[in-house]
């Protein structure tokens, strides 16, 4: 089987379980992306361990779930806040374990150990938060959009850029992107968000504009902090779980700075 073969197959499956997943419930949203964070997670510690570090992966990962189930317990059945207050001590955990493991750099682990949920769980948050805006009532409206705009970005950006990319947007970081791509992409996602409007309507054609561009500029910055992070560790792919496609990290690289910026904006319109 040819690469691009491959590469089609997984990128139909992957897409297809997405979206059945954000349409089907809510349940299915929050149980896909948990997946999705705890592999994640487990890929940027093995890619952090490819650089000559040394992260404290179990309790990293521990600390990765019991964040994520909290904050999304918080998020869909309305839970005290005081039980978010258990992360607090649970952060110094790291400091004491680190007491014993007898590492050269011991602050350095921690530090590391830390970024990692920040990175690769907190985002996902953000991104399934966009479905339950209304508290527990589920919407899948402003999560698939989010995602069909991000994915038309992503497709145009690489056409135009194929095709007309002559001034390199960030050389030193990702070589074949474009300024030509960027705007293309950026266009076309504007283009795109206004037929979703015509079918979602949780926003108007106005804000679901501004949410495409908060989509292209933060999802584009995502994709090259991702690339600084594999450059950095002279890595070519975050992984190899999906055929074709790298790892977990690399498909949602423009997720992870994007969604927290949408749900930002989305909070201060009062969504």
């Amino acid at each position: 089987m040819s690469n691009l073969v491959q590469r089609a197959i997984t990128g139909f499956f992957f897409v297809a379980v997405l979206v059945f997943c954000v349409v089907y419930s809510g349940y299915s949203l929050v149980a896909l992306f948990f997946l999705i964070s705890v592999l994640s997670l487990y890929e940027f510690y093995g890619l952090i361990k490819q650089g000559g570090y040394n992260p404290n992966k179990m309790m990293g990962l521990a600390f990765g779930v019991i964040l994520y189930a909290l904050i999304v317990l918080r998020a869909y059945t309305q839970v005290s806040d005081k039980y978010l207050v258990l992360l607090f001590p649970l952060l110094f955990f790291f400091f004491l374990r680190e007491l014993y493991r007898k590492q050269e750099k011991p602050f350095e682990n921690v530090a590391i150990t830390l970024l990692g949920p920040v990175y690769s769980v907190i985002p996902f948050v953000f991104f399934i938060s966009l479905g339950f805006t209304h508290g527990m009532i589920y919407n899948y409206e402003l999560p698939l959009g989010f995602l069909l705009l991000l994915w038309s970005n992503d497709t145009f950006a690489y056409l135009f850029g194929r095709q007309f990319g002559k001034h390199r947007l960030f050389e030193r970081i990702s070589p074949k992107k474009s300024w030509e791509g960027f705007f293309g992409g950026m266009i076309s996602a504007a283009i795109i968000s206004q037929v979703i409007a015509q079918y979602f309507q949780t926003l108007n054609s106005v804000n679901w504009a501004i949410v495409s561009l908060i989509i292209v500029c933060f999802g584009t910055l995502g994709d090259l902090v991702e690339s600084m992070f594999k450059r950095s560790l002279n890595v070519k792919d975050s992984g190899n779980i999906l055929p074709g496609h790298g790892g977990l990290l690399d498909r949602f690289d423009g997720l992870l700075l994007a969604a927290p910026f949408v749900y930002a904006y989305l909070i201060f319109l009062g969504v």
